[in-house]
């Protein structure tokens, strides 16, 4: 990916230059991809800075919390907590290290196979994430909620449910979905 498209300045124009699949880094369509990358970034840092500032909890811990309190049992897998928060096998294992020396969560063997450990939501993991998720809500609340016509946010949905989609995952049934090759 060029850093053009990540930042949405134009590269000098070099017309010898190759593109992918016939698509010229200046084609207006590219205006929804940067729009996108750009609004989350730095939506997601916000909402990042605001649950440090208020809580001492990152956006990553605390939907790690939040995954686990949508499970029965509040407990997953700690693969499929790394799949439900986008994070390597060893960023999850670093980032459930933190959350279990504060008392919020606490890592078992896996009941079903010995050879995995699970991750257990506390009581007090609990109570962090309900304080916590006030002060998430009401910045999503501010910052997309009540920027995004309900119209526009029933055709962002559609839209990035097609793109997930076209990435085989189907967003209605799956809280995570994994490449192909992993």
């Amino acid at each position: 990916m060029t850093n053009e498209l990540l930042t949405g300045v134009p590269a000098p124009r070099d017309t010898a230059a190759p593109t992918t699949g016939g698509l010229p880094p200046d084609d207006p369509r590219l205006g929804a991809w940067r729009s996108l990358l750009h609004a989350h970034a730095r939506l997601v840092r916000r909402l990042d800075e605001e649950l440090q500032a208020a809580h001492h909890l990152s956006l990553a811990e605390y939907d790690a919390l939040l995954q686990l309190a949508r499970t029965p049992g509040r407990r997953l897998r700690m693969s499929v907590l790394a799949e439900r928060v986008l994070l390597s096998r060893s960023g999850i294992t670093r980032l459930v290290d933190r959350l279990e020396a504060a008392g919020m969560v606490e890592r078992s063997a896996c009941a079903t196979d010995a050879r995995g450990a699970e991750a257990i939501l506390t009581g007090a993991g609990l109570q962090r994430l309900r304080e916590a998720s006030r002060t998430h809500l009401a910045g999503v609340e501010r910052y997309f909620l009540d920027v995004v016509s309900s119209a526009d946010q029933a055709a962002i949905e559609r839209g990035l449910d097609r793109v997930l989609d076209g990435l085989g995952c189907n967003a209605a049934t799956e809280p995570a979905c994994t490449t192909p090759d992993a």
